[in-house]
């Protein structure tokens, strides 16, 4: 099988009004563009194969909107409905596609993680040390997820027993979960 998976991400915390025009387009160069740019490049080469998947790196937060995450929300709803849309295209081709949600991850992505220019610095660090209490699952079991989920050909694979609650919350009660799910979060 011929593969190519598109996992680039970075982030910026904080409400839509205070993230900057600029912050989010550099976000949505690298969450959106860089796997819609990719996917041009390689699209040909996986089409010539017998036997292709393109896996796309969404995240828990494509599926569920949190508040303070807007841009980065946004540009995974976009890897979402770009890889969901680009599936049915390419149905009865021998490329397949793949969606990945990813729940709380440990990656440095919180670490790096561009924060609003004029948030005050305590503020970005009380934030980033939230953040990085919710990513817990090894990078080396989230990958062994992910292969198993294209082993199998699954069109969607959510991450972690957090992104599964969160995705079946949300189908649970679309317009409410957000409400639902903040009496488990920890207050700050």
């Amino acid at each position: 099988m011929d593969i190519l998976v598109n996992n680039a991400g970075v982030a910026i915390g904080g409400t839509f009004e205070a993230v900057s025009e600029e912050d989010s387009e550099w976000l949505f160069e690298i969450n959106f563009w860089g796997v819609v740019r990719m996917t041009r490049a390689f699209l040909p080469l996986l089409q010539k194969s017998d036997d292709a998947r393109l896996v796309n790196l969404s995240s828990i937060y494509g599926i569920v909107s949190p508040p303070g995450q807007t841009a980065y929300s946004a540009s995974k709803f976009a890897v979402r409905g770009f890889s969901k849309s680009l599936r049915r295209e390419l149905a009865g081709s021998k490329v397949e596609v793949t969606v990945v949600h990813p729940g709380g991850i440990a990656t440095s992505i919180a670490d790096n993680a561009r924060v609003p220019k004029d948030m005050p610095p305590e503020e970005a660090a009380k934030r980033k040390a939230i953040a990085k209490k919710a990513l817990r699952m090894p990078p080396e079991a989230a990958g062994e997820i992910i292969v198993k989920g294209i082993e199998r050909r699954s069109p969607r694979v959510l991450v972690g027993n957090d992104a599964k609650f969160l995705a079946f919350l949300e189908r649970l009660a679309p317009n409410s979960y957000w409400k639902i799910f903040s009496h488990f979060l920890p207050s700050s």
